[in-house]
């Protein structure tokens, strides 16, 4: 695991960075089976006499070449905090699953030139179910071949960071494990999702 108070860029030549730029970034190993990165995100001031700098969220990424070869560009946001995110969407088109408890949680979208049923039949009603009953608010989707999820804080504990961590890990298995039901193999979990290493030619597992 690495810690860099604020996420810089690799040095040429080397892996793309995660979460550039991001405070607090950690690159590794984030939670089982899930190399990544997380950098605190919707930062802002608190405090009534002594404001400080606090993250409203946690962001993780992982890089997923193999998956966004063939899942379309996809956004997922919670109807609970994406209200400030209408502007965004008109360029897209949304995505509705047979999933009503999901349906109710998440908008879902993909750019307007993608298929929305490449998406629709990407997700087993599983992993729906388990996206609609994650508590907390939550975005997560794919885009610039990269996995993203994003965990609104409630309490800014160490569990609770942990929790996203989790929750995230388990969202990075269960989106290989959804693709790979549709026969595509994908790379064994490892530090090139983290951007540490370069992707392997082959792996015992993968592409």
């Amino acid at each position: 695991m690495r810690f860099e108070a604020v996420g810089g860029l690799n040095p040429r030549g080397g892996p793309v960075a995660l979460c550039p730029g991001g405070s607090n970034r950690l690159t590794g190993q984030l939670a089982r089976e899930f190399w990544g990165a997380s950098c605190d995100a919707l930062e802002h001031e608190d405090g009534f006499f002594k404001k400080s700098v606090v993250p409203g969220a946690v962001l993780a990424k992982a890089h997923l070449p193999d998956v966004a070869e063939v899942t379309p560009p996809f956004n997922v946001e919670s109807l609970e905090g994406a209200e400030d995110a209408i502007e965004s969407r008109l360029s897209r088109r949304r995505v509705e699953f047979e999933s009503i408890a999901f349906n109710r949680r998440f908008i879902a979208t993909v750019p307007k030139e993608h298929d929305p049923t490449a998406l629709r039949e990407t997700f087993s009603p599983g992993f729906l179910d388990w996206a609609a009953q994650i508590d907390a608010d939550v975005d997560f989707g794919v885009s610039e071949r990269q996995l993203y999820f994003l965990w609104r804080l409630r309490t800014r504990t160490q569990d609770e960071y942990e929790e996203a961590l989790d929750n995230a890990g388990d969202l990075f298995r269960r989106i290989r494990s959804e693709v790979e039901e549709h026969g595509v193999h994908t790379y064994a979990s490892g530090p090139w999702h983290a951007g540490l290493e370069p992707f392997p030619a082959q792996t015992s597992g993968g592409v």
